[in-house]
């Protein structure tokens, strides 16, 4: 193992560490003592805990034992001894460390214990494991099926949460999604960053120089499609042009707009979010 493995994987420890650390505040300080509920696998062993008051770290064991299989059958060895390792220091931590309750403002319950979970899963996933193992069954369905796993995860979620509604009462349920809902952004600024990549389409006869644009002043690469118009105005012929594509994260859009507007006020830009990238000239986000 060579020296930049090595640190990596100190790395990628620390990372799921910091996020058990995280996602612990989120369960003990602000979800578990206020009898609040996430969605996935740490909101059923939240409901289970609720209905049959044994500890929590017991129900996050076995809720996510068969994710844990799922993911040394469906993903790789590796992912699963990490997940498996991180998923016995969350139920230790939550277990054996004493956090404070911190607030009982049911807004400020829902939202931050969804802040720090979100967070602490987030970068959990970031050093190559999990400590909800939803997304490994959602992974596994939609290989199975028509479901993507946006799909799936949302359609758990939306069962898990009625069944809050209809076993505890429709304000926690509520409140419970919510908590959801500010944990998965969580997640995903962990993961995307603020600096989450779009990509830009840009149709102008002025092409070329918006080419030159992109290369020389914001030094991004550009594909380059040929096109026909297909919308005629005023008898005009469908001549061919460019159409450019650039890929730039979402710091960069502001400035390439306007200097594609100063190109041409009247070109045709379309943007669209893009999950990552690989290869290319983009900016690229820090290593962690």
């Amino acid at each position: 193992m060579t020296s930049t493995d090595l640190g990596k994987n100190y790395g990628n420890i620390i990372l799921i560490l910091l996020g058990i650390l995280l996602a612990s505040i989120g369960l003990k300080g602000f979800l578990l003592p206020n009898g609040f509920f996430d969605g996935g696998a740490v909101g059923i062993s939240l409901l289970l805990q609720r209905f049959f008051q044994i500890d929590l770290s017991i129900f996050i064991l076995v809720v996510n034992l068969p994710f844990i299989l799922i993911g040394l059958r469906q993903i790789s060895k590796e992912f699963a001894i990490k997940s498996a390792f991180a998923i016995l220091a969350l139920a230790i931590a939550v277990h054996w460390i004493s956090i404070p309750i911190i607030t009982h403002d049911k807004l400020l319950i829902a939202i931050f214990g969804g802040v720090f979970l979100g967070a602490g899963i987030g970068l959990s996933i970031r050093g190559g494991a999990v400590i909800d193992g939803a997304e490994v069954l959602a992974v596994y369905i939609s290989r199975k099926s028509s479901l993507s796993v946006g799909d799936f995860i949302a359609v758990f979620n939306m069962i898990l949460f009625l069944f809050v509604a209809l076993t505890v009462n429709i304000e926690t349920a509520m409140y419970s999604m919510l908590t959801y809902f500010s944990a998965s952004k969580s997640v995903d600024f962990i993961l995307n960053g603020i600096e989450e990549y779009i990509g830009v389409t840009i149709i102008s006869p002025d092409s070329e120089k918006i080419r030159e644009m992109l290369i020389n002043d914001l030094r991004r690469g550009v594909t380059i499609y040929k096109t026909e118009g297909g919308f005629i105005r005023n008898e005009e012929s469908q001549n061919e042009r460019n159409a450019l594509f650039c890929v730039v994260t979402r710091l960069e859009v502001t400035k390439l707009l306007s200097e594609v507007q100063r190109i041409d006020p009247d070109a045709f830009i379309i943007q669209q979010p893009v999950k990552d990238t690989r290869g290319g000239v983009i900016k690229k986000r820090p290593l962690y």
